[in-house]
This record gives structure tokens, C-alpha cells and sequence, in this order.
């Protein structure tokens, strides 16, 4: 450690995650009760205190691994909070990061090894602290970046429904779309193939499946719904 800033008290940092998944029909949030005080036993984001070695990215792709073994996941900071009282602990400021990972690939023996719960985003409980304000700052940043972000794809398997896709976007805006106008933009997108696959389990007639390129993204980086 250096000598300087020593006239400053210092202050702890911490990351939150806030882990969305998606069961097709509805988005979920991953909370865990707290077991430790202050709030021991009260529902909560899964976080940590940033480490000395570590940057807050780096402290915040730990927790998520911590608590969903998945790596490589996208994940971006929603939000930092330094209130006063926040943490009736210590002075904490934390970062909030927001994670999209497709329930499909969670391993569920984490849910029990973490105490962990997917819990609706509409029946979510009363939380520590400002972690309520966490999840909806979250929420408003994927809403705002859904059109123009390929959002969505995150959440889902790797083939899908036009039908799967339009209940993700339904699910994050919270509110209903024309099924009509919302498959015509879609098919406009050029980075969204449609497969030679068809859906026969989710759909009696069999339901063609599409697929998000990537590759095509990375090299146009457009994306517009």
C-alpha cells in the first residue's frame, strides 16, 4: 500500500449480480436468503466485497461462476450505489452487474449448494437493502437496449421459436406483442436465420426454427427491432 490519501477514510466495495433467466414465458430473478449479519436470513442479490488483487468486472465474473458455474456470460454493470445508510454494516458502495444466461445451461444442483431461488421478476420479495432498486434499474436498462441490442439470445437455447423469441421480448418489456408485426420485423433482420430444423416439441404442427449468427453480428455490429 501507498502513502497517499491517508487524510481519507476509507470505504468498502462490493458487486452485485443480477441473475436473469427466462422460463419461457416469464423472466426470473436468482436471490438467496443472506447468511450473514447484517440481514442475516433476509432475501438478496448474491454479491461479494471486491478483493485487493481483483477489478470490480473481475469480482463481479467470480460471484456470477460462484453461483452459476457459467463462464463467458453477458453480463453488464446496470448500476453503482453509495448511499449513506445503504449497508447498516459499514459505508459500502456497491457496482450491480446484469447477467442473462439461459436456464437451460444452469446446473440446478447450484441452486441448493448456494441456497438459491428463481423467483418471477413480479412476485419478487421485499430484498436487503437497496437491492429491490437494483433489480429495477436492471430491468429498465434491458428495456432500453432491447431493440437495438441482441438482448434476447442470451436467454434462449441456441435454436428457437419465432414464438420462444417473442415471449422473451414480451417478458422484458412487460407488456404484450402484435404476433403479426413483431414476426414480419424479425424476418427483416438479417443476423436471424431461419434453420432447416423444426420444433416438434413445443409445437403440434412443428415450428421452424431460427438461430442468432454471431458471426454475422460481430462483422455488421447491427441490430434493430
Amino acid at each position: 500500500m501507498t502513502e497517499f490519501y491517508k487524510e481519507h477514510t476509507k470505504y468498502f466495495v462490493s458487486v452485485d449480480c443480477i441473475v436473469f433467466g427466462f422460463d419461457g414465458f416469464k423472466l426470473e430473478v436468482l436471490i438467496g436468503k443472506r447468511k450473514m449479519d447484517p440481514g442475516n436470513g433476509q432475501w438478496s442479490l448474491h454479491g461479494d466485497f471486491v478483493e485487493p488483487t481483483e477489478s470490480v468486472d473481475e469480482a463481479a465474473n467470480r460471484v456470477l461462476f460462484q453461483m452459476t458455474g457459467l463462464k463467458d456470460q453477458y453480463m453488464k454493470q446496470s448500476g453503482a450505489y453509495g448511499a449513506i445508510d445503504r449497508d447498516p454494516g459499514e459505508r459500502v458502495v456497491s457496482v450491480a452487474y446484469c447477467a442473462l444466461i439461459n436456464v437451460k445451461d444452469y446446473d440446478e444442483s447450484m441452486l441448493t449448494k448456494y441456497g438459491l431461488e428463481w423467483v418471477p421478476l413480479e412476485k419478487l420479495p421485499q430484498l436487503y437493502s437497496d437491492h429491490n432498486i437494483m433489480v429495477k434499474d436492471a430491468v429498465k436498462m434491458l428495456r432500453n437496449r432491447i431493440k437495438t441490442e441482441p438482448l434476447s439470445f442470451n436467454l434462449l437455447p441456441e435454436l428457437f421459436t419465432l414464438t420462444q423469441l417473442q415471449h422473451v421480448y414480451e417478458a422484458i418489456l412487460g407488456q404484450e406483442i402484435d404476433k403479426r408485426n413483431f414476426r414480419k420485423r424479425i424476418k427483416q433482420i438479417d443476423v436471424i436465420e431461419k434453420t432447416e430444423h423444426i420444433d416438434k416439441l413445443t409445437s403440434k404442427r412443428g415450428a421452424a426454427l431460427y438461430r442468432f449468427n454471431q458471426d454475422a453480428y460481430n462483422n455488421d455490429q447491427t441490430f434493430r427491432l
